[in-house]
């Protein structure tokens, strides 16, 4: 079947060059959403998912049923606490942002990525959002804008919202090559 639709296998997605771009997922308790964050990496090539805090990680069936099997293609690491893993990827030059709500929060819909910088997306507990010293130690936060009468998304949803409008530029200087 993925013959058929072109798609590359999970050793072919490993050998592809790095797109600059991880996620973070700071206590996010759902399994199925930890599932769905890295199906929808795969999808967007994200280089790396951080697992951290309360997390489920795989092996899981429930991480599994919603991955689709990303859970092998996509690598992931697990770390107890997330701010550790934050100063790391600052040290080795990612762009930290925390996809939160918060007084500073830049709009999505008025920030273009650079697709030369490397980013890492912070995502945060589907009730507490992102922790505070999280937000703190980012270079900023992120907040798609909402319209409704709700004041949030799923956090499965947002992940995918925010990585298809990082990998956007990147797929349009690639289309005009």
């Amino acid at each position: 079947m993925n013959i058929e639709l072109c798609r590359v296998s999970a050793r072919e997605y490993k050998a592809l060059p790095d797109s600059g771009l991880v996620v973070v997922l700071d206590n996010i308790r759902s399994a199925h959403n930890v599932g769905s964050a890295f199906r929808s990496s795969d999808s967007f090539k994200v280089d790396k998912v951080y697992l951290c805090g309360i997390c489920a990680v795989p092996p899981s069936p429930e991480i599994h049923k919603s991955a689709l099997g990303a859970e092998d293609s996509v690598e992931w690491e697990h770390s107890d606490l997330t701010l550790p893993v934050i100063e790391r990827l600052k040290a080795e030059g990612y762009t930290v942002i925390s996809v939160e709500q918060t007084v500073n929060s830049v709009k999505m819909d008025t920030f273009q990525p650079d697709p030369g910088r490397k980013y890492a997306l912070v995502f945060g507990n589907e009730v507490a959002g992102v922790d505070q010293d999280v937000v703190d130690a980012s270079d900023f936060s992120l907040e798609i804008p909402q319209y409704g009468t709700k004041h949030s998304l799923n956090v499965s949803v947002t992940v995918g919202i925010v990585l298809w409008h990082f990998r956007r530029p990147i797929h349009i200087a690639t289309d005009r090559m």
